[in-house]
C-alpha cells in the first residue's frame, strides 16, 4: 500500500514540473525550513528542487516521496496570481 501512495505522489508532482513552489522541512531541534524554488525533476524515488538563491551559484535539494507521506516535508504550489496553496 505504501508503494502505491509513493507512486501517487510521484505522478502528481510530475504535472508540477518546471513550477515555483515552497518547501517546508523539517531542520531538526524543533526548526522548521522554509525555501522556494522550482520543480526541475523528478525521479523514481526522488525529486530535485533548483532553490532561488541570491548568489550567482545555484543550489539544488533533494527530497524523497516518502518524505511527503509522513509530512516531514510540505510542498505549497504557486497558482497564478494566488497564494501559495498546499499540495495534498
Amino acid at each position: 500500500m505504501a508503494k502505491n501512495a509513493l507512486s501517487d505522489i510521484k505522478h502528481s508532482l510530475d504535472a508540477y514540473v518546471g513550477q515555483r513552489i515552497t518547501l517546508r522541512a523539517n531542520g531538526g531541534r524543533r526548526k522548521m525550513v522554509e525555501r522556494t524554488g522550482v520543480l526541475e525533476e523528478t525521479y523514481p524515488s526522488v525529486f530535485i528542487v533548483k532553490l532561488d538563491e541570491e548568489q550567482e551559484t545555484s543550489k539544488r535539494v533533494s527530497y524523497s516521496y516518502a518524505d511527503i507521506l509522513t509530512e516531514t516535508v510540505e510542498i505549497s504550489l504557486f497558482h497564478e496570481g494566488n497564494e501559495p496553496q498546499l499540495f495534498t
